[in-house]
């Protein structure tokens, strides 16, 4: 699976960018600000949801132009060729057509699988619980995409009954179908959760890596009970007083501990942490190859950020052992020297606030 054409028009610094490709990794390198992650966030629009920057539909427009925007991909998949184009005009959210046809951002997610790792991510053990349990979900996702119409569902109902506890209604009768969907979705949501973290777990034991094993457990906040209509019901009150819902897998963290050293996570060096990263990002990749037949496209963006020169290397030949068309962006062409000709080499300049491609 790969992309065999990515068309950007008027997409963040890119007026005009088209690219032809083939399996190999992309490597991407260039002066900061000259639109290297531009480029692969552009990527990242070809799944579901806001991209790796999670930026609205309307940051994205090239400020220059102020006409909207568009990326378009030819995709590889097998035997089969699909064309996506995604674009937003101004004042208007993204819209998806997928050979030709209008569809929901949620179908890509069964065409395109996609995996990211971006600096923003270096923290992801040390912050708040919700980048990890976006992490997570995005892994949950990749091995089914029925977990977004769950969490979308979930979502939705929750948003509605907080508007509820908001408002102090206090009739039950107003409660009932919105837990009920919530208690729905949100068992589909703990079981997709549940299975990613099982095959991510079994694609680690199972490899030959250079990268640090963890092991991952999803957790709940300490005295949470499982979500059900009754514990929905008997946390309204306290739920009323926060206005928000404290119960349910909104709530849920994912915490992962260096198996080697016995250490969790968020005690270990910056290296180690973005070390962890990087294994579980190949670990979904070979659990989901494994499961496919081809791995996912991969997005890692500055990822030779706390890497040694023996560590960089390592990552470069397990990406291309996987088969992987994994777009790599760094600041120099040497970070890529141990790529050589196994990677299309792209180099993004800046021309006077437009991003140009030396290829």
């Amino acid at each position: 699976m790969y992309l065999t054409r990515l068309e950007l028009s008027h997409f963040r610094s890119h007026r005009r960018t088209v690219l032809d490709l083939d399996a190999r990794p992309v490597a991407i390198w260039g002066a900061n600000g000259a639109g290297k992650t531009n480029l692969i966030e552009a990527v990242s629009l070809l799944s579901p949801g806001r991209g790796l920057r999670r930026a609205p539909a309307g940051d994205l427009v090239r400020r220059q132009e102020a006409i909207g925007w568009r990326v378009g991909a030819a995709i590889r998949s097998g035997p089969e060729v699909h064309e996506i184009d995604t674009r937003a005009e101004p004042d208007h959210g993204r819209s998806v057509r997928l050979n030709d046809k209008t569809v929901p951002q949620a179908t890509l997610a069964r065409v395109v699988p996609m995996i990211w790792l971006v600096p923003t991510m270096d923290r992801l053990w040390i912050e708040g619980a919700d980048g990890r349990r976006r992490f997570l979900d995005r892994m949950a996702l990749s091995f089914r995409p029925s977990h977004a119409e769950a969490s979308l569902t979930y979502e939705k109902a929750m948003r509605e009954r907080n508007r509820l506890l908001k408002d102090q209604v206090r009739d039950p009768a107003w409660y009932g179908a919105l837990e009920a969907q919530m208690v729905e979705a949100g068992a589909a949501i703990a079981t997709c959760r549940a299975e990613a973290v099982a095959r991510i777990q079994q694609a680690q034991d199972g490899a030959q890596t250079a990268f640090p094993v963890s092991d991952l457990a999803v957790v709940a906040p300490e005295g949470m009970p499982e979500l059900s209509p009754t514990a929905l019901e008997d946390s309204r009150p306290r739920d009323m007083a926060a206005g928000r819902t404290l119960v349910g897998p909104h709530r849920a963290d994912l915490l992962a501990v260096y198996r080697d050293k016995g250490v969790a996570a968020a005690m270990c060096s910056t290296g180690e942490q973005k070390a962890l990263l990087i294994s579980l990002v190949l670990a979904n990749a070979r659990a989901l190859k494994a499961g496919l037949g081809a791995p996912p496209i991969l997005l890692l963006d500055e990822v030779s950020a706390h890497l040694d020169a023996a560590r960089r290397a390592a990552l470069y030949d397990e990406v291309v052992a996987l088969g992987a068309q994994a777009w790599m962006t760094g600041t120099g062409s040497e970070l890529f020297a141990d790529l050589g000709a196994r990677a299309r080499q792209i180099e993004v300049v800046d021309a006077s606030g437009e991003s140009r491609i030396r290829a």
